[in-house]
């Protein structure tokens, strides 16, 4: 989102980094709470161990992968050797993680209908709320545009490959609880889209500022 924004890419990754630092500390607190709420019976130990293996594993093997290549080939090396052929692995990963996720809810996204539009109606409404809000006090502040945009993005972004990964870890790719995160990756793209459209649309609100 940052980078169809032109947005500072340092702001980016600082803002990315503290995001997953605070999910690892309050993602299972979160959960609980509102399973709580909704009267679902989620173990606390099945929320840990989902954190470890799909925050802290893949953070660390990120980490030390960086640090060895770095250590033995070098910077340049890695961002411009490593990174470009990394790249397309990693976006192959997805859009299978998407096709598979897609073809078990195949069956609920079609005939139940009504369920995904009452899912869908409260994220579109959260991230355009979120982003409205952060874009204009980002504005109010005369923050500058390459700031503002992709603070207003990813602070109305979701966690929905971590949502998805632990509803299908915990309820199977076939629950309700799965087809409600994958209603949330189908709807977030084209509404974080239409904010990015927005966001350059607008750009000259910010005036001298725009790219300070």
């Amino acid at each position: 989102w940052s980078y169809l924004t032109d947005g500072d890419p340092v702001y980016t990754l600082v803002q990315v980094a503290v995001n997953d630092l605070i999910m690892l500390v309050a993602f299972a607190p979160i959960v609980m709470i509102l399973c709580g709420v909704a009267n679902v019976v989620v173990p606390s130990n099945v929320l840990i161990t989902s954190v470890v293996v799909f925050i802290v594993i893949p953070l660390a093997a990120g980490y030390l992968t960086r640090s060895l290549l770095l250590k033995a080939r070098g910077k340049e090396w890695f961002e411009e050797v490593f990174l470009p052929k990394f790249q397309p692995i990693t976006i192959a990963a997805l859009l299978l993680t998407l096709v598979l996720i897609f073809a078990f809810q195949a069956q609920n996204l079609t005939q139940r209908w009504f369920a995904v539009l009452l899912l869908a109606v409260p994220i579109i409404i959260q991230v355009y709320f979120n982003s409205s809000l952060t874009y204009l006090v980002m504005r109010w502040l005369k923050v500058p545009h390459n700031i503002a945009a992709p603070g207003a993005l990813i602070g109305a972004s979701n966690f929905f490959e971590l949502a998805v990964a632990v509803a299908i870890t915990l309820f199977g790719p076939s629950s309700g609880a799965a087809l409600a995160t994958v209603v949330g990756v189908l709807v977030e793209v084209p509404v974080m889209l239409s904010v990015c459209n927005v966001c350059n649309r607008t750009r000259d609100w910010f005036g001298n500022t725009a790219q300070s």
